[in-house]
């Protein structure tokens, strides 16, 4: 009996052994795993944070491309609205009466006088009628061009281009801040 005495603790100190060994692999697989979910919990507040950081970059880019679409569409629309001004004008200036364009006639021919002494002036067709006949040009000829008329010296080294739409073009772009102030304020 005394060999199985022996044999019960050589067994009971096995088992205590184990028992003991089992519970510090336990105890280390515990550890590890304790230490694997920080490692991951760690790797999601860094992804979550750089998501975060992605989506405010994202968000704020949008907001300005909006905000450029927004004053390219506002530009526009201040351009497309000055075009028509722009060509209104020019239109109401072209169809005036002819008393009125014989009127404005004689104030170019009258400005002109003081750089061009007998010019020679073109006309559009059908309006030679209205350029005043004590001017001292050396000729008017009819042209296809817009209201208006076109001066020329003699020898052809001076041309003065008072067509409407020239007049009209240089005052619209020497006045373009005052006439956007008036029409957007």
């Amino acid at each position: 009996m005394a060999l199985d005495k022996v044999i019960g603790n050589i067994l009971e100190s096995a088992n205590k052994e184990s028992a003991a060994m089992v519970a510090a692999a336990e105890k280390e697989r515990a550890g590890i795993l304790q230490q694997a979910d920080g490692t991951i919990a760690e790797k999601k507040k860094a992804q979550a944070k750089e998501l975060e950081t992605m989506l405010k970059r994202m968000r704020q880019q949008e907001i300005s491309s909006a905000e450029l679409e927004a004053k390219r569409i506002v530009l526009n629309a201040k351009k497309e609205m000055l075009d028509r001004t722009l060509g209104e004008t020019l239109k109401e200036m072209e169809s005036m009466s002819p008393a009125d364009k014989a009127l404005m006639y004689q104030k170019i021919l009258a400005k002109a006088k003081n750089v061009i002494h007998k010019p020679k002036i073109f006309c559009p067709r059908g309006e030679s009628n209205l350029v005043p006949k004590d001017s001292d040009a050396v000729s008017v000829t009819e042209t296809d061009m817009g209201a208006g008329l076109v001066l020329e010296s003699q020898d052809g080294t001076i041309r003065l281009d008072y067509k409407f739409a020239t007049i009209i073009g240089s005052a619209w772009e020497k006045e373009m801040k005052n006439i956007s102030t008036v029409l957007f304020g």
